[in-house]
């Protein structure tokens, strides 16, 4: 790696690639050259409102052209970056803000109708006012060990804890993720996860910026508009959850023209997620144009952890998440944690060191909370959250394998499992599933039974139009236990 930090990166893009193009968002498309003059004119922008070296300031806005100036521009002017999803609530948005001490918070309003707002004191900054553009060049010296960014952890399940991660690591990390995807020069990278997650910001913006690869944002999914760009902008890069695949395989079409446009550009598929059906990994690479599928797990306290690698088998792509990346350490503990060690595992979690002192042991080891197996060839297996996993009599369940069962069903999009109680057998499986086709209540526990061992089976069952999802693509199972009301019961 030649560079100690992000913007020594994002700024030398200039020389190693001109006016090739950096990004195309809509009408605007920027080269290389000109991103890093644009870079350098934010920072300036920052300085001048009296952003210093390590003072926070919160990001929230959708993919775009005006997201990665600023960010970049940012971190140029010695700054440490919050990113605050859009589609935050307000009082969401405000702890986020106020936890993270930010200097100031950048936005774009009227973004999905809505007016972005911070707690009194923080000043708040259209990025459509011009703010980016009125500074002078500046650049400020900053260190690799310099804290970067602080992700809030998306929160599914209670409060979000900020993760603090430095440059020097950010860049080793999406330097060889980009290595494991096959990201190369030229490449045509269509973003649709949000900047404000670390698989949208770092396996996207960071990891094009390093090799060369022409970012191309996405705001908001919408199947017919992705399409359109696919084959408008010759994308050759779709990274997405397994949701993204869903939707391009249900569109109409053949293996190269899916919803009437041309897809036979695409080359690279990259997703992940505790159990992906291998008939799921099977249709992308065998009904859309991807020459290689990755998988990989991770997590925003320590970015990529392992990887599926060239020549992986569907079964192996879809019911693992490969093997360790360069640098890392995972093992399974006692209990079925798994446990991660590196050099890309946080710095801590920002002004918690009681939660941080709990997540990372006196060894290095980072306590995921997530459950996994490793196979004799070193290849990881998540099978569910620690703390989702029930108890049916006496017997472990993993929503994470049920959903992997339910998948399989010809009828079934999307499922989610939980436990509830029972006053027999302690806990039994709670489904939630979207249909795509016909199936009731009874016939779809009846099929699993014949699937799945019967402690596995899903006692009770749900049809939803949508599960709840966050901006990344994970269901909110709180959101399941609570207050989301169900579509219908049969």
């Amino acid at each position: 790696m030649r560079w100690d930090t992000i913007p020594e990166m994002v700024l030398s893009a200039a020389d190693r690639f001109g006016d090739a193009e950096a990004i195309v968002d809509g009408p605007v498309r920027l080269g290389f050259a000109e991103l890093a003059a644009r870079v350098r004119s934010a920072a300036g922008a920052f300085a001048a409102a009296g952003v210093g070296r390590g003072d926070r300031v919160a990001l929230c806005a959708p993919n775009s052209v005006e997201w990665i100036v600023a960010a970049f521009g940012l971190l140029t002017a010695g700054g440490v970056l919050v990113p605050v999803g859009t589609r935050l609530r307000a009082e969401e948005i405000a702890d986020v803000v106020v936890r993270s001490r930010t200097k100031m918070m950048l936005v774009r309003q009227g973004f999905l109708g809505r007016r972005y707002g911070a707690p009194s004191g923080v000043p708040v900054i259209d990025l459509t006012e011009g703010f980016l553009d009125g500074g002078a060049p500046f650049e400020r010296t900053v260190r690799g060990t310099d804290v970067a960014d602080i992700v809030f952890t998306s929160g599914t399940t209670g409060r979000p804890k900020g993760v603090m991660m430095n440059h020097t690591q950010t860049l080793r990390k999406y330097s060889g993720w980009g290595d494991l995807a096959g990201l190369r020069e030229g490449d045509r990278y269509l973003v649709v996860s949000p900047f404000s997650h670390t698989f949208g910001y770092k396996a996207g913006c960071i990891a094009a910026l390093l090799k060369g690869a022409t970012i191309i944002p996405v705001p908001v999914f919408d199947t017919g508009r992705v399409l359109e760009m696919v084959e408008r902008e010759r994308v050759t890069m779709l990274p997405g959850p397994p949701t993204v695949y869903h939707a391009l395989l249900s569109a109409p079409g053949d293996r190269f023209t899916r919803g009437g446009h041309d897809v036979s550009s695409l080359r690279t598929a990259a997703t992940g997620a505790a159990d992906i059906p291998v008939e799921l990994i099977r249709r992308i690479a065998s009904e859309l144009p991807f020459a290689s599928v990755m998988t990989a797990y991770g997590l925003t306290e320590a970015g990529t952890v392992t990887c599926s690698r060239p020549g992986d088998s569907f079964e192996d792509i879809a019911t693992t998440v490969g093997t360790p990346c360069e640098g890392m350490q995972v093992r399974i503990a006692d209990d079925g944690e798994v446990l991660v060690r590196g050099y890309s595992v946080m710095q801590g979690y920002l002004d918690d060191p009681e939660a941080t002192a709990q997540a990372i042991d006196a060894d290095g080891w980072l306590h995921t909370g997530d459950l996994g197996s490793m196979d004799e060839r070193g290849r990881l297996r998540i099978v569910g959250r620690k703390k989702d996993m029930f108890i049916v009599g006496g017997f472990n369940a993993y929503p994470a394998e049920i959903e992997g069962f339910l998948m399989e069903h010809p009828a079934v999009v999307q499922a989610a499992v939980i436990g509830v109680p029972d006053e027999r057998l302690g806990e039994v499986g709670k489904a939630f599933v979207v249909r795509q086709g016909p199936v009731s209540v009874e016939e779809l526990i009846a099929w699993s039974r014949t699937r799945m061992a019967g402690y596995k089976v899903p006692r009770h069952v749900e049809f939803l139009e949508e599960l709840p999802l966050n901006a990344t693509g994970k269901v909110m199972k709180d959101r399941l236990r609570g207050d989301w009301p169900p579509a219908s019961t049969e």
